[in-house]
């Protein structure tokens, strides 16, 4: 039988991203997904409030995190993960198209020679089907590209589903795709391979833009998908959505901290190297994206 666990969600209200902390109730161990640094894009100053504040969860808990957990090379907020590696000893793993992802942002960004685009950054990327085992904790990985080339989901005890950007709540629908890299194609097929897990399976989304009227969530089910999702509800076939999807995308903007936030999260979190005078730069390219 397999054991309880717990899941913990933690919301950034600035990029409206949800982290979790997910524990195993007998052995105590755990697991991170998506954790957030906080970034002031006006003064270029980072923080740690929001990771803070999983590392108090996690003392006053007494849990030991085994692994920290990306989805995807994030483009709307800097990922803490090495902040807390540093603090608790956990891996970062990530998907192992990363490093496609890599390899289109170094020259996006025209990175320096030394940053190799083949993952090394991360202690370990994951293969489709690959497992994990946290505790009691069992965690299968499903590739689901589309939204980005890297897009992983993570299946824990075969009942909780963290889907990354891949899906919203069903009133707010799907991930955009219009990243390089990106495919609504591919987005629908990842979804469809999604909604056939069970009705019951529980669905923890990445990011939550509530419509007036409603407080931010972060749990729905794969039959409240199927039902209710404004994009991809049961009957809605590939080209409507394609048609859908890359006529919504034409009209929106680049996310707000995207360009801060792919030259550090392709990086596993880190910080580009300090230039010869010991200061730390990001890179604004003009008109690439």
């Amino acid at each position: 039988m397999q054991s309880a666990f717990h899941v913990e969600a933690f919301l950034d209200n600035d990029s409206e991203t949800f982290s979790y902390v997910v524990s195993d109730n007998q052995s105590g161990e755990a697991l991170i997904i998506d954790p957030v640094l906080d970034f002031d894009p006006k003064s270029g100053r980072t923080r740690t409030d929001s990771a803070e504040r999983i590392l108090a969860y996690v003392g006053g808990k007494h849990l030991a995190v085994k692994w920290i957990l990306e989805t995807h090379a994030h483009a709307d907020h800097l990922s803490a993960a090495p902040f807390l590696r540093d603090k608790l000893g956990a891996g970062i793993a990530i998907g192992e198209h990363i490093t496609d992802v890599q390899s289109i942002f170094k020259q996006v960004f025209n990175l320096e020679k030394e940053f190799l685009p083949n993952g090394e950054q991360f202690d370990r990327l994951f293969a489709h089907g690959d497992t994990l085992q946290v505790g009691n904790l069992h965690i299968q990985v499903l590739h689901t590209p589309g939204h980005t080339p890297a897009c992983v989901s993570y299946l824990i005890n075969g009942s909780a589903l963290f889907v990354g950007d891949t899906l919203f709540m069903p009133d707010v629908g799907t991930a955009r795709c219009d990243f390089p890299g990106g495919s609504a194609h591919t987005l629908y097929q990842s979804i469809r391979k999604l909604l056939a897990l069970p009705g019951e399976t529980a669905m923890y989304v990445c990011h939550d833009y509530p419509p007036q009227g409603r407080k931010h969530e972060s749990r729905t089910s794969v039959a409240a998908q199927h039902q209710h999702n404004i994009h991809v509800h049961n009957g809605v076939s590939e080209n409507a959505f394609v048609s859908m999807r890359e006529a919504r995308d034409a009209t929106l903007s680049m996310p707000r901290l995207i360009l801060p936030a792919i030259q550090v999260n392709i990086r596993a979190g880190q910080l580009p190297p300090a230039e010869d005078n010991g200061t730390v730069y990001l890179k604004l390219p003009i008109n690439a994206l």
